[in-house]
């Protein structure tokens, strides 16, 4: 039975094995810094883990407070962050219990809204957030420019 819980300091090793899994791209450092950011601010963010019965972590969600969110109606929202469950974890509703553990902190905090996000391309975070009864409310596209000094 996987136990959904907060994470603790003593779960970093496992939890930035799967931040790395999630954000490739970001520095080891990085992650480290935003993990130990997180755990500072119990009042801002809340980080659960799905702990596996046999030992370490098969799964995450970071949700933070945010003052909005686009297509929210209500202040502050509820934000999950950032989530991941190991492969061999998937399709077992360890992901939902995790939202649903985040959902439970951000209603604690006075929240009425959740919102989160995901790349346009991730369709299986986009079905996972339908499932768990999230509404579609905008899609965008960013953009950038290098500028050059002249």
């Amino acid at each position: 039975m996987i136990d959904i819980r907060r994470a603790e300091p003593a779960d970093k090793a496992e939890w930035l094995r799967m931040r790395l899994a999630l954000w490739p791209h970001d520095s080891t450092e990085s992650h480290l810094a935003d993990m130990d950011e997180y755990l500072a601010d119990e009042a801002n963010w809340a980080v659960f883990v799905a702990a596996r019965p046999e030992g370490g972590l098969g799964g995450f969600l970071e949700a933070s407070l945010r003052p909005y969110a686009d297509g929210c109606d209500t202040r502050p929202v509820g934000y999950i962050e950032g989530w991941y469950v190991d492969p061999d974890l998937q399709r077992r509703g360890i992901g939902g219990q995790l939202v649903r553990a985040a959902e439970a902190w951000a209603r604690e905090k006075g929240c009425q809204e959740m919102a989160s996000d995901c790349l346009l391309d991730n369709d299986v975070s986009f079905r996972a957030h339908l499932a768990l009864g999230y509404t579609e409310v905008a899609r965008v596209i960013q953009f950038k420019k290098m500028l050059g000094s002249g």
